[in-house]
């Protein structure tokens, strides 16, 4: 996925004079690092194709485009994310919380069968979330799992 574009839903503006309601803006990314290309597995990719199924407007489109074929407000892609939670089961959580899941998950790892430990840097997370440094990353998002960390000293004499 190649993210290029950030979504905010802001006042309306006549120059410097606020009017009444609110727009939709689609413009900069907050740093050089939020424009970054995402690998996806295929369950997120099979995922985007059902959507595509379901509305496509061409390459350019939303991704989950609004019934205008425009971009989708922020607050009605929250309620519709949200009915989907509750659908499945799932305590509603803010769409941030599962981005902070997604790193802590990355970084703690799984271990396979053999007691090996597959996990990423906390650089490649940074890298993922578009955090122009490790350390946002470790300090913000990511919360360490010691019981995952049990044994792995074993066989470290010193």
């Amino acid at each position: 996925m190649h993210v290029q574009h950030g979504v905010k839903e802001v006042s309306k503006r006549e120059g410097v004079t606020g009017k009444s309601g609110r727009e939709v803006i689609v413009g900069k990314l907050k740093s050089a690092t939020s424009a970054r290309d995402i690998p996806l597995n295929d369950t997120a990719i099979e995922m985007i194709k059902d959507l595509r199924k379901e509305f496509y407007f061409g390459e350019d489109s939303p991704l989950i485009p609004d019934e205008h074929r425009e971009v989708t407000r922020p607050v009605n892609f929250r309620k519709r994310f949200y009915r989907i939670l509750k659908a499945v089961g799932i305590e509603t959580k803010g769409l941030h919380s599962f981005r902070h899941t997604f790193a802590t998950r990355l970084i703690n790892g799984t271990k396979d069968k053999n007691g090996n430990i597959k996990s990423l840097t906390s650089k490649q997370v940074a890298d993922l979330l578009g955090h122009t440094t490790s350390e946002i990353t470790e300090l913000y998002y990511v919360k360490c799992d010691m019981k995952k960390l049990n044994g792995i000293t074993d066989g470290f004499e010193l």
